[in-house]
């Protein structure tokens, strides 16, 4: 079934791979391009104002040119990039897990479409925490396995 397709966590890491893949290409060639990503995945530093952010769709697009475009920084995980919102130009640094990216388009045409930005899972509170969880147990254990370190954390 389909569902198990995009729910499964290793199809999710493939479908990562090809939209780095995908956006890197775009960048080399400088291609300007738009981003459609699941709104529930994307972080806001700082957070913009609520009123702004009532007005995104569950699914927003995002246009990556001009300087938003040479703003572009790209790894396995995510994509962030500067832009700014509303009629007061709000400037916020915006970052977007590569699974939440919905569709890649260039010059109004979809280039690309990832299923997997519409499974609810991957967006769920408790998920997203424990992925940072998992992360910061695995930056204790490490820390704990220098003998000079474990008079810190006892």
């Amino acid at each position: 079934m389909i569902t198990d397709i995009i729910e499964d966590k290793e199809y999710r890491n493939l479908i990562q791979e090809q939209i780095q893949d995908i956006i890197d290409y775009l960048i080399v060639n400088n291609e300007e391009f738009s981003i459609t990503a699941n709104i529930k995945g994307v972080k806001f530093t700082p957070e913009i104002p609520e009123s702004i952010a009532d007005s995104f769709a569950n699914f927003t697009m995002f246009t990556l040119s001009n300087y938003t475009y040479s703003t572009i920084q790209i790894n396995e995980k995510d994509i962030s990039f500067e832009a700014g919102f509303g009629s007061e130009n709000f400037g916020a640094l915006v970052t977007i897990p590569l699974y939440a990216i919905f569709q890649l388009v260039v010059n109004d045409s979809i280039l690309f479409i990832n299923p997997t930005a519409t499974v609810e899972k991957y967006f769920l509170k408790e998920n997203i925490d424990e992925s940072d969880e998992g992360q910061q147990k695995r930056s204790r254990s490490a820390f704990s396995m220098n003998p000079r370190n474990k008079d810190l954390i006892d």
